[in-house]
């Protein structure tokens, strides 16, 4: 094999490296990422009242904080664009503010928990 037909072989094996890469990274940035998956129910009763009121799109308890963009800063979510996230207070029993518990809404229906002001999260089953 000539040196000008292995070069062309190897440049486009590294070609299809790269793409396969994307590819595969693009996969799994969605949902399937491998986060664990709760069920509404599990969570504090709280959540469940919150995704209700989500869905009949309010009145929210801080409406000057509740259906805001959620930028997504910590990067624990999968990378979006800017406004595919919207955050939502779950009051916290006994806290005197808005305490660290959120239900995070994603552009595709996926809905995300975090009981810990978006250090950790989990994605929710809002069907069972």
């Amino acid at each position: 094999m000539s040196s000008r037909r292995r070069i062309t072989v190897a440049l486009v094996g590294l070609l299809v490296l790269v793409l396969g890469g994307w590819l595969v990274k693009d996969l799994g940035s969605g949902v399937d990422s491998g986060m664990q998956t709760k069920a509404l129910s599990a969570l504090p009763a709280e959540a469940s009242q919150t995704w209700r009121l989500i869905q009949r799109g309010g009145p929210f308890p801080y409406p000057r904080n509740d259906g805001v963009v959620y930028e997504n800063r910590e990067k624990v979510l999968p990378q979006k664009q800017t406004g595919y996230y919207h955050e939502y207070t779950v009051p916290t029993p006994g806290s005197a503010d808005r305490g660290p518990r959120r239900l995070i809404t994603g552009g595709s229906q996926e809905l995300y928990y975090t009981g810990d002001h978006y250090v950790s999260f989990v994605l929710v089953d809002p069907t069972k």
